[in-house]
């Protein structure tokens, strides 16, 4: 019968998964943990292993099924030459199907080419709507899987106009009416649905609101035009904005706690840490890993850790435990241009920062007008835990270490 491939633990008070994509098909050899599925939780991507050595036999479940934890999903036969064997053989009939790698510039890929080449349903969509061929890039994902960035690069690419162009030939013949419209229907991903039923929730749960402010950035880019040379020489990462207004945050938080609080049923949870949210973008949507310990933190550590949370979350190995807990999110928007936002809290967080653009806008000094680097700041809190005056306050106590850095020193 074969040795069972189960569903493995995927973190604490996740039961169940979608299964995304498998890796392997019937007759692949497969080696000892090496990765036969991609499952897709509420939070992250998980791989599944394999347990022994042998030859993938058959796959249980369908693409886009639920799995429970614990749930057997496919079976590995014994053997493992023996499975190399059928897959050499397969060359030998291949001339009538070596056309088959034109097919990627076209109409889309066949199921076999899109689980040879480990492509998750939302990169062979990806794929397909490109027109480039999957078999000439190199993956930048786990185990040197394609992602949806690296099918946008390689469009975007001189090097994959050739690719691209037997579709004039094609793009000839479709000639369809001006007025033809379409629709597509895709299933939403097991993130996607578990950030539409977050976020709905908050709005449903919690007394939002959101106060607003603006913080003059010139000090804070004086600072790290000055110093990101000597910074990055002795910490090799990057100085950004993000270690200032976390220390700042920090700051704030201990002048107004509440902030950095939650509601637990009739009760008020005060944190003496601050465990920072950061909200990055993923190929699969907006994920919040988690910055521990943020208050004890050098700019140097936030700032690693904020970098490292990134390179995860680009290639799609973020963990469960990444993104677990979190007591207040710092979203930046302004990295997509956005001027100015009313986020929404994650729960079971009271309070979320937007940040927003840097822009130079003209404002009054010293009674004269200038020019100078502005950013909005919005604090989106839960009114039932956080008053409008210490929201304000929190934001003027942020505007005031961000034009000022020095406090940030002295702790001021």
């Amino acid at each position: 019968m074969g040795t069972e491939v189960k569903v493995p633990a995927l973190g604490e008070s996740i039961t169940e998964a979608t299964l995304g994509a498998w890796l392997k098909k019937p007759g692949d050899a497969v080696a000892v943990d090496e990765p036969v599925a991609s499952l897709e939780t509420d939070k992250v991507s998980v791989d599944v292993p394999s347990p022994v050595a042998g030859v993938f036999g058959e796959a249980l479940v369908a693409e886009g099924d639920t799995v429970n934890v614990g749930a057997v999903i496919a079976t590995i036969g014994e053997g493992g030459g023996a499975a190399a064997a059928p897959a050499a053989k397969a060359p030998e009939a291949a001339p009538a199907a070596s056309p088959a790698p034109a097919a990627p510039s076209g109409e889309g890929i066949s199921d076999d080419q899109a689980q040879a080449l480990r492509l998750s349903p939302s990169v062979r969509r990806a794929v397909q709507e490109s027109g480039v061929d999957p078999a000439g890039l190199t993956g930048s994902g786990k185990d040197g899987r394609l992602t949806k960035e690296d099918v946008a690069k390689a469009k975007a690419s001189p090097a994959a106009a050739p690719a691209a162009a037997p579709a004039p030939a094609k793009a000839a013949a479709p000639a369809a009416p001006k007025g033809e419209r379409s629709e597509e229907r895709v299933k939403m991903t097991r993130l996607r649905q578990t950030i539409a039923t977050r976020l709905k929730d908050a709005q449903n749960t919690a007394a939002l609101l959101t106060t607003f402010n603006d913080v003059d950035m010139t000090e804070v880019i004086a600072a790290r035009t000055r110093y990101k040379d000597l910074f990055e020489k002795k910490h090799g990462i990057r100085l950004g904005f993000m270690g200032f207004f976390t220390k700042a945050v920090a700051l704030a938080a201990r002048d107004v706690p509440s902030v950095n609080a939650r509601i637990e049923g009739d009760e008020i949870v005060y944190h003496n840490y601050l465990d920072v949210s950061v909200a990055v973008s993923a190929p699969k949507g907006l994920v919040v890993p988690v910055v521990r310990s943020a208050d004890q933190m050098s700019f140097a550590e936030i700032e690693q850790a904020i970098a490292g949370f990134g390179q995860k979350a680009k290639a799609g190995t973020l963990t469960a435990d990444d993104m677990k807990g979190g007591t207040f999110t710092i979203s930046n928007g302004g990295v997509f241009g956005s001027l100015l936002s009313t986020p929404i809290i994650n729960p079971p967080q009271s309070a979320v920062l937007g940040l927003h653009r840097i822009e130079e806008r003209a404002v009054v000094k010293d009674g004269q007008i200038v020019a100078r680097p502005m950013m909005y700041l919005a604090l989106s809190y839960d009114h039932r835990l956080v008053d409008g005056r210490e929201a304000v306050t929190f934001l003027v106590r942020i505007k005031e270490a961000i034009e000022d850095p020095t406090r940030l020193l002295i702790d001021l």
